[in-house]
């Protein structure tokens, strides 16, 4: 399994999975937020990672990181935002494996620590987060500010 920074020749690949994700947490994103999303990865100006998991040139898992400073540390914190691997391709490595690129880009930027998190009953996920982080215990609440 190779991971690496997102290409914009796999953009066709990424949003099958990028769907499979939306899809898993039952949420939909029109085109436009998709598109702003994918640009993101090759924007100069944007502190957003696009990392993909690939066996044989196909695209079996993705990983989004946002690099942002912290009130409680002078180096940057690495929020790993978005995490996904195929369901054909689950449980063979991909998800431990993009986890493990994930931590070296965020210490290549300089970040002082990797976050993230899921859904409690997401339990595939966390057995899988549970040997490679701690848990702290926290409770994320949200408030949409949309109309």
């Amino acid at each position: 399994m190779n991971v690496r920074r997102l290409r914009p020749d796999d953009r066709a690949q990424w949003e099958q999975l990028w769907q499979g994700y939306l899809d898993f947490y039952e949420q939909q994103l029109d085109a436009a937020t998709t598109d702003h999303t994918w640009g993101r990865f090759f924007a100069e100006d944007t502190p957003v990672i696009g990392l993909g998991a690939f066996e044989d040139g196909d695209l079996v898992g993705i990983c989004h990181l946002v690099l942002h400073p912290s009130t409680w540390s002078v180096a940057p914190y690495c929020y790993l935002n978005d995490l996904f691997v195929r369901p054909d391709r689950r449980a063979q490595g991909a998800g431990r494996t993009l986890i493990g690129a994930a931590v070296d880009e965020a210490r290549a930027a300089g970040a002082s620590k990797i976050y993230w998190q899921t859904h409690t009953d997401n339990a595939t996920a966390r057995r899988l987060y549970d040997q490679v982080a701690g848990n702290l215990g926290f409770i994320v609440y949200e408030a949409e500010l949309d109309d």
